[in-house]
C-alpha cells in the first residue's frame, strides 16, 4: 500500500505546479470558489479542502490523485519552527508580539471578558497606495467568544 503524501510535500508540488503554469494564488482561489487568503493556506497544508476543491485545483494544476487526497486531510496546525526565519512570518509574529498584549486589553475593554475565534475567522490582505510607498493591509475578522463561567 502506497503511504499516504504528507500535507507539506504536496504544498511543494502545488507551488511548483503553480509557478509553472504561471498561476496566481488569486486565480486558483476564483477557481474553487474561494477566498484567496484561505484558499493560499490551505493549499500550503493549513486547511482541508473538500473533495470538489481539491480535485478542481489537481486538474487546473495538472496534479495526480495523491496530492488530491492530501489536499483532503485534516492539518496539524502550526508554524514550522525553520519558517520563523522567513522576514514576512517573523515579522507578523514581531507585530503579535509588540501588539498583541494591547489587542487583548483592547478586547476586552470594548467586548468583556473573551477572546477572538480563530475558527469562526476571516482573514484578507489588501494593498492600500501611499506617497510613502504602498502599504499592506490585514484585515483578522474573528467571532467574540465570551467566557462563561
Amino acid at each position: 500500500m502506497t503511504p499516504i503524501l504528507s500535507k507539506s510535500a504536496a504544498a511543494e508540488l502545488v507551488v511548483a505546479a503553480r509557478i509553472r503554469k504561471g498561476l496566481t494564488w488569486t486565480a486558483i482561489a476564483e477557481a474553487i470558489d474561494a477566498p484567496p487568503v484561505w484558499t493560499t493556506a490551505a493549499l500550503l497544508g493549513q486547511h482541508p479542502l473538500s473533495p470538489e476543491q481539491a480535485a478542481a485545483v489537481c486538474s487546473l494544476l495538472d496534479l495526480d490523485g495523491s496530492v488530491e487526497e492530501s489536499l483532503r486531510l485534516q492539518p496539524s496546525r502550526g508554524i514550522d519552527p525553520a519558517l520563523l526565519s522567513d522576514p514576512t512570518i517573523y515579522r507578523f509574529n514581531e507585530a503579535l508580539a509588540v501588539y498583541g498584549p494591547a489587542l487583548k486589553e483592547l478586547i476586552h475593554e470594548e467586548f468583556g471578558d473573551g477572546i477572538m475565534s480563530a475558527i469562526n475567522f476571516k482573514v484578507d490582505i489588501a494593498r492600500r497606495a501611499d506617497p510613502d510607498g504602498d502599504r499592506v493591509v490585514v484585515t483578522f475578522d474573528g467571532k467574540f467568544l465570551d467566557y462563561r463561567w
